[in-house]
């Protein structure tokens, strides 16, 4: 299985940017998705995930309010809508997948497979 990440850019404090995590095999209903995001000089972080089903979401407090997790079945995809988006968001942004339900949604090693990462630079 193989996660295909796209989206970020170079974008001003208060715009919006939506990222799309892709999986190669299976149906998105069957993964537990995830965002993590890793800034310079720091861990990686969990941000949000999308449940094994899409019954629930989970946000970190800081993005909540501003980002959106979605699933599109027909492109087998998960989407973030990152709006008003804040220097504070700067970092390398990461999808992660499992198959299945997880009781800890927030831990690194925890995800099978992850994409490459894409940048996501917020200008103040």
């Amino acid at each position: 299985v193989q996660i295909s990440q796209s989206g970020g850019g170079s974008l001003e404090t208060g715009s919006s940017v939506t990222l799309s995590c892709a999986v190669s095999e299976g149906s998105i209903a069957s993964y537990t998705v995830a965002w993590f995001r890793q800034a310079p000089g720091k861990e990686r972080e969990f941000v949000c995930s999308t449940r094994w089903g899409g019954a629930s979401t989970h946000y970190i407090e800081s993005v909540k309010e501003r980002f959106t997790l979605a699933r599109d079945n027909f492109k087998n995809a998960v989407s973030l809508e990152m709006n008003p988006l804040k220097p504070e968001d700067t970092a390398v942004y990461y999808c992660a997948a499992t198959l299945g339900p997880l009781e800890s949604d927030t831990a690194v090693d925890r995800y099978d497979v992850w994409g490459q990462g894409t940048q996501v630079t917020v200008s103040s």
